[in-house]
């Protein structure tokens, strides 16, 4: 069974990761012009959110 894990970076996107590799950058900070992935927006309107991991089972 492949491992998914989902980080949440410090001040940044979710990032989820899928055996090892990310597949995807999805955006936190409401303000990317392509969601639900993350353009860099979060870099310019001041987002500050704290990190985290999840492991999907």
């Amino acid at each position: 069974m492949p491992e998914v894990v989902v980080r949440s970076t410090e001040n940044g996107p979710n990032l989820v990761v899928l055996d090892g590799k990310v597949v995807a950058a999805l955006c936190r900070c409401g303000g990317s012009s392509k969601k639900p992935y993350c353009d860099g927006t979060h870099r310019k309107n001041g987002f500050q959110a704290a990190a985290a991991e999840v492991k999907v089972l």
